[in-house]
């Protein structure tokens, strides 16, 4: 029989109710040393990648965000009791030391979207050869795609001075070349959401010519820390 592993979670003894997990599957807390761990057990050899699975794994591990903060665990993983066991065991004081981290926070999710911004290009001169059209045409990609990066290194600087103090932890990615220009999650902790939300908001007043995408809270996926997880990736199918 195998356990399929939800999330890590520290101060939870019991469930009080829980959604069912993937493919319908109870959900059960495990308890290993002074830690819980959600699982189910199933005979699935892997776990289909299906929107109902994804769904599902994402509401276990939202069902007790309000009594605690989760690590959650990869989409598809599939273990037996032993190996979890063993992995607790080995990782304790990381793990430990990571759900400190995140203790009493939630993740809340950013997205900037911009169109292409407009800006002052070189100059070239009248007809020219092939060569030099190529060459010209070459100067403004660069010259763009320069103006491009440096407008999305501002954007990003100035989204983490609207939100100082109220993140204890980020995770930026900045695409300069594309129309979703920043994805950036938040580490913020529960008592400071409204401020959070209210802050942002009051900054956005500023930027006009941008479109913001702003959800959560979540359970701190961003911040679970992929050296915690299972040396081998297996259960996806």
């Amino acid at each position: 029989m195998k356990l399929y592993a939800y999330c890590l979670a520290e101060d939870l003894d019991a469930l009080d109710h829980s959604p069912p997990g993937i493919d319908e599957a109870p959900v059960k807390l495990l308890k290993i040393e002074n830690l819980a761990v959600l699982i189910s057990e199933t005979d699935l050899d892997a776990v289909p990648v299906t929107k109902e699975n994804a769904l599902a794994h994402a509401a276990v591990v939202r069902s007790i965000l309000d009594q605690t903060t989760p690590l959650p665990f990869r989409f598809g993983t599939l273990v037996t009791e032993q190996q979890l066991r063993n992995y607790v065991s080995a990782r304790k004081p990381a793990l430990e030391k990571n759900l400190s981290h995140v203790r009493g926070c939630v993740e809340m999710s950013v997205k900037i979207i911009w169109e292409t911004p407009t800006g002052k290009k070189p100059e070239t001169p009248g007809p020219q050869g092939a060569g030099t059209t190529f060459l010209a045409e070459k100067q403004r990609e660069i010259f763009g795609g320069e103006q491009r990066a440096k407008q999305a290194a501002e954007i990003s600087d100035w989204l983490r001075e609207g939100v100082t103090g109220l993140a204890r932890d980020e995770q930026v990615t900045v695409r300069p070349s594309e129309k979703l220009l920043l994805s950036a999650a938040h580490l913020v902790e529960r008592v400071n959401v409204e401020r959070y939300r209210a802050q942002l908001a009051e900054a956005r007043k500023n930027r006009p010519e941008l479109h913001f995408l702003v959800s959560g809270p979540w359970p701190p996926y961003s911040f679970a820390n992929i050296e915690l997880e299972f040396p081998m990736q297996f259960g996806v199918s």
